[in-house]
Order: C-alpha cells, then sequence, then structure tokens
C-alpha cells in the first residue's frame, strides 16, 4: 500500500443523524478518515459506536446528513439513488453476519448469481476455490457448516470483482475456530485479489490481523491505531 497515492475514500467531518419522531438520533459526527487501495482495515467499537453506520455510508446503502465522503472521483454525498446502486454494483461486496444464500441453489448456483451480471466476473469455481471450497461446489446450504456458508457467501462477494469488500461482523455467528477459518478467507483475498477490505466487529483480537484499526466511540473515531506487523488469523484466539 502506498500512502503517497490518492486515497481510495476521503471522509471529512461525516454526520448521520436519524429522525425518530421527535427523536433525533446522531450515529455518526465528525468522522473524518482516508483509506488507501488494498488495505485491510478492521473497525473497533461496541454496540452503537456507529460502526454499521459508517460501513453502510461507505458500501452507498445509506447516505449521511453532513460532511462529505468520496470514491475515487465519485462524490458518495451528493449521488442519486441511480448512482448509488451503480456504485454498489461496480465497485462494492458486502459480507454480512448471517448467510443469505437461497436454500434451493447449490453452493456454485448462489455465486453464479453474481457472475451472470458482472462486467468481468471470477468465475463461480475460482471464486469457491479461493475460499478452500472448491471441493463443495455442488453442495447445498443445508449440507455446508455455518463457516463453509459464509465462505460461500464471501465466494459470491469477490466473484464480480469488487475494488471494496465491506464486511459486517463476518464472524458474529460463529465459533472461534470457525471463525477464524472465515477471516483466513478475507485475508487471502485482500493479499491475493488486492481487495481493500474494511471489516467491523466488536472483537478486539480481531484487529491484530489488520494494518490499521479504526476505534469508534459514541458516533466518532477515537483512535487509528497502525499495526507494524499483522498477525495472521492461524495465530489468534479468543
Amino acid at each position: 500500500m502506498s500512502r503517497q497515492a490518492e486515497p481510495l475514500f476521503w471522509i471529512e467531518d461525516l454526520s448521520k443523524t436519524y429522525d425518530m419522531g421527535e427523536i433525533s438520533v446522531r450515529a455518526l459526527h465528525d468522522v473524518n478518515l482516508q483509506i488507501h487501495q488494498g488495505e485491510l482495515i478492521v473497525m473497533l467499537g461496541p454496540s452503537g459506536s456507529g460502526k454499521s453506520t459508517l460501513l453502510n455510508i461507505l458500501g452507498g446503502l445509506d447516505t449521511p446528513t453532513g460532511g462529505s465522503i468520496r470514491y475515487q472521483d465519485h462524490n458518495l454525498t451528493e449521488a442519486t439513488e441511480k448512482e448509488l446502486t451503480e456504485y454498489r454494483r461496480q465497485h462494492v461486496g458486502f459480507v454480512f453476519q448471517f448467510y443469505n444464500l437461497i436454500p434451493s441453489l447449490t453452493a456454485k448456483e448462489n455465486v453464479e448469481i453474481v457472475t451472470e451480471i458482472a462486467r468481468d466476473p471470477i468465475s463461480a469455481q475460482e471464486a469457491l476455490k479461493l475460499v478452500g471450497l472448491g471441493d463443495r461446489a455442488n453442495h447445498f446450504p443445508s449440507q455446508l457448516s455455518g463457516g463453509e456458508q459464509q465462505r460461500v457467501a464471501i465466494a459470491r462477494a469477490i466473484a464480480k470483482r469488487p475494488d471494496v469488500l465491506f464486511c459486517d461482523e463476518p464472524t458474529g455467528a460463529l465459533d472461534s475456530k470457525t471463525g477464524i477459518v472465515v477471516l483466513e478467507a478475507l485475508s487471502k483475498v485482500n493479499q491475493e485479489l488486492g481487495t481493500t477490505t474494511i471489516l467491523i466487529t466488536h472483537n478486539v483480537v480481531i484487529g491484530q490481523m489488520a494494518g490499521r484499526v479504526v476505534y469508534l466511540h459514541d458516533g466518532t473515531i477515537s483512535e487509528i491505531q497502525e499495526n507494524a506487523t499483522r498477525i495472521p488469523p492461524s495465530e489468534m484466539s479468543w
């Protein structure tokens, strides 16, 4: 990663307030951050710290109330819904806590849903091989463990070759041993494909695998920590 390069994301004074009837909830305020191509960033913080809100804004699923956010030469703050849809389709992959696989389709078919609409996809078989499931392509979700289903979800997300992969608590529904296998898959995607990867979690240990750890508290960034050495997931435990 070159810090001299122009940032992939440029976030300035970002804020988000949700109006709930007579009550306003400030989810984010005064968030400033630059994210560079190829980084693996872990965002840490307790529930309600603003992690998911920030991830959703970065991913084009939500819009800020104030401040600005740019992706390359795209101003996401001023983007129309159509432009945000195009941004998500062309540049972004998502991995959530729950796998959202279609039960009646095999692992390969679940991934092919994305490859059929992408401009320059990785083949479904290649994407599954990358996450260690090349031999499970013809299995249905009910025949796969939770960790395997999550890795199918990662294969589906990366099959369209996204520039950025957003992961929202990807190990939240898994035990630690299975979670580490999933984190190994994400680390491999980041290192072998160069996919900029942003992972949010409340698990402090996972921060060890990141180049940078961004700590959020009460809707703002409280600290950014650079890791001189990234610890491989296989060496972590919690």
